[in-house]
């Protein structure tokens, strides 16, 4: 049983993303902020709802999870989660990669090399205080916050393994809160008619 819990604990340990910051942000940022974030495709994160989740729930859902099948195994079925579930129960594009070439900083353009000084280094507390910060007044600052938000997304939930000072006692998984997501849809509707079923994003119901 300790190597089971400890498995569960390894299995989620490095994906900490916090729910009580998205929700905070999004809920004090500017209307105008708020339709370029929809615009670059992530309205659905607005959804997000300060969750306090107890730990053994998560632990559980991590349990479930096998990772090399990328299947949620559960007591009433089991459930193959593709990019595609992931994208509808947050309202992402989960559909690959968008960046198949990756990119060398030597082979990057001065102005882009540039670009990146600007960031290197920047803490999420950084990214947070000038995504909230910034004027969108002309084209040059629509552009620097969508830079600042994808940047700010990346670290606070997309790739939350980049977070390192985050209080546990705010945080939840990442990947385990898309998994959650899935869980209580799918369990919530599986013997509903399919007029009876809420409609996408499921993360909004």
């Amino acid at each position: 049983m300790a190597g089971r819990n400890q498995a569960g604990k390894n299995q989620t340990k490095d994906f900490k993303c916090s729910t009580h910051l998205l929700s905070d942000k999004f809920r004090n940022m500017s209307e105008e902020k708020k339709v370029i974030v929809r615009d670059l495709g992530f309205g659905g994160l607005m959804h997000i709802p300060p969750l306090r989740v107890h730990h053994q729930i998560l632990k559980e859902l991590a349990n479930s999870f096998k990772l090399g099948e990328n299947r949620l195994k559960i007591g009433y079925g089991s459930f193959k989660v593709r990019p595609k579930i992931i994208g509808t129960a947050l309202d992402i594009n989960a559909s690959g990669d968008l960046f198949p070439q990756k990119v060398n900083y030597k082979d990057l353009s001065e102005d882009d090399k540039q670009i990146f000084r600007r960031f290197q280094g920047k803490t999420l507390k950084n990214l947070t205080d000038e995504m909230m910060a910034i004027g969108i007044d002309n084209e040059q600052d629509h552009l620097m916050f969508k830079r600042i938000f994808i940047l700010y997304i990346q670290m606070a939930f997309l790739l939350p393994t980049t977070i390192n000072k985050i209080s546990p006692k705010k945080t939840i998984d990442g990947c385990l809160f898309a998994l959650m997501i899935v869980y209580f849809h799918l369990s919530k509707n599986k013997d509903k008619k399919r007029a009876e079923i809420p409609l996408e994003p499921w993360i909004a119901n």
